[in-house]
């Protein structure tokens, strides 16, 4: 689907945004995105913020897991 945006949170790692997006930086100002698909630092240790640099794997950084875990319930899929 174009122009759709899916944010996947990825097992102890970043989120993945694919699609097309616009990127602002706590200033307001546009981040240069070169690319439809995007890695976002989730783990708070990323020497290149907003960005994911892989510290998590060297940290062995561990998230919460599930849908539970945010405080949100999976969406059901409708059934036929």
């Amino acid at each position: 689907m174009d122009g759709e945006v899916t944010i996947t949170v990825r097992p102890n790692g970043p989120y993945r945004i694919q699609g097309p997006i616009t990127l602002i930086d706590a200033d307001g100002n546009p981040l240069a995105v070169d690319s439809d698909m995007v890695f976002l630092c989730r783990c708070g240790g990323s020497s290149t913020k907003p960005f994911c640099d892989g510290t998590h794997k060297r940290a062995q950084w561990n998230a919460a897991s599930g849908a539970g875990a945010y405080g949100v319930r999976p969406v059901e899929e409708p059934r036929s």
